[in-house]
C-alpha cells in the first residue's frame, strides 16, 4: 500500500539524478491550423507495485524488460499539452504545482523556455483531479496560477472529489488526494464550468469518456485536418498498458474499469489512425498506436 511519504521518498532518492538529466522542456504538433505545445512538468518516481500490484515478479520484471521500461522504478514524465487557437490558448492539466513531488512542478519554469506566460492562458480544461493534474492550479502563495482562464472539469469529476463521503470512503493513501483536490476546487467553484463526455469543451474538442482512472476521467479528441489527436491524460500511460491494456493497474481507482477503458481506447485509436498525446509517456509523449500481435505498441512521433 503506497503512501503519500512513499512517493516522497522514492522521489527524494532520486532527486540528484534527475538535477543532472537534460533539460526535456517542449515538443509541438500541429493539428490543422491549430498548433499544440507540450510542456514538461518534471517527472514521478514511484515504487513499481504501486502501478503493477498483481503481476508475478518474475513475469513482471520480463515484461517490463521486453517493453523498454525500467527494472528497478516507475519513472513516468509529467506531459502538459497547451493549444493554441487563434486568439485563444487553452491548456490541459496543470501540472502537480509546488506541494506535490520534488521531482514535479517544472510547468511554470518550462512555459517560459516555450515563450508563454501563464497569464496569455485563455481556458484551464482537466482531464481528472488527481494531483499531478490538479495541484498546479494554485503557487506558492496559493493564488491561481492562471488568473485570468476560464475553466472546465467533467460534472462526474467534480462532483465525486466535492461530495462529502469521498474522504471518508478514500483509502488512506489517498486521503490527502481529495484535500488537495477539495481545496483547489474551493479556489475555482465561481468559475467553474462542468460538461459530460460528448460536448464540445473548446473550438474543435471534444471530450470522450475514459473513466476508470477516476469517476470522471475523460479523454480529448481534438478535430482538425486530416489527422485528429486525441490527449488522453492517464488512461494510456506506459508501454505495458499498450501491449497489454487488459492488465489492472493499481494506478486506477477503477481498476477493472480502466482496463476495460484502455482496451476499447486502443481498438478505436489503433482503427482511426489519430495520434496521441499522453501525460506520462517519455517526453513529449507524442505517438499513435498500432497493433501488435495480440496487443498494442506506442510508436513515438519523429
Amino acid at each position: 500500500m503506497l503512501k503519500r511519504r512513499d512517493f516522497l521518498a522514492g522521489s527524494a532518492a532520486a532527486l540528484t539524478l534527475a538535477l543532472a538529466a537534460p533539460a526535456r522542456a517542449v515538443g509541438r504538433l500541429a493539428v490543422g491550423q491549430n498548433e499544440l505545445v507540450i510542456v514538461s512538468d518534471g517527472h514521478m518516481e514511484l515504487p513499481l507495485r504501486f502501478v503493477f500490484p498483481d503481476i508475478p515478479e518474475a513475469e513482471l520484471q520480463a515484461m517490463l524488460a521486453e517493453s523498454g521500461m525500467p527494472t528497478d522504478g516507475y519513472r513516468p514524465d509529467c506531459n502538459v499539452t497547451l493549444m493554441r487557437s487563434g486568439d485563444r490558448l487553452a491548456i490541459f492539466d496543470v501540472g502537480a504545482g509546488p506541494n506535490f513531488l520534488p521531482t514535479t512542478g517544472d510547468l511554470i519554469a518550462n512555459l517560459g523556455e516555450a515563450g508563454i506566460d501563464p497569464a496569455e492562458v485563455t481556458d484551464v480544461i482537466f482531464t481528472h483531479a488527481h494531483p499531478d493534474h490538479l495541484w498546479g492550479l494554485l503557487d506558492d502563495f496559493d493564488d491561481l496560477a492562471f488568473p485570468d482562464a476560464a475553466y472546465r472539469m467533467a460534472r462526474t469529476e467534480w462532483d465525486f472529489w466535492r461530495a462529502d463521503g469521498t474522504l471518508e470512503a478514500m483509502p488512506e493513501e489517498r486521503k490527502s488526494f481529495v484535500v488537495g483536490a477539495q481545496n483547489r476546487m474551493q479556489a475555482i467553484e465561481d468559475q467553474i464550468e462542468l460538461f459530460s463526455p460528448g460536448e464540445e469543451v473548446f473550438p474543435g474538442v471534444e471530450a470522450i469518456d475514459t473513466s476508470g482512472h477516476t469517476p470522471g476521467h475523460v479523454a480529448f479528441m481534438i478535430h482538425g485536418g486530416a489527422e485528429p489527436v486525441m490527449v488522453v491524460g492517464d488512461a494510456l500511460t506506459n508501454a505495458i498498458s499498450f501491449a497489454r491494456p487488459e492488465i489492472e493497474t493499481g494506478s486506477d481507482q477503477d481498476r477493472a474499469k480502466g482496463a476495460e477503458t484502455r482496451v476499447r481506447m486502443l481498438d478505436r485509436l489503433a482503427t482511426d489512425g489519430a495520434r496521441i498525446v499522453a501525460f506520462h509517456l517519455p517526453h513529449p509523449g507524442m505517438g499513435t498506436a498500432e497493433r501488435s500481435g495480440a496487443g498494442y505498441r506506442f510508436v513515438p512521433l519523429g
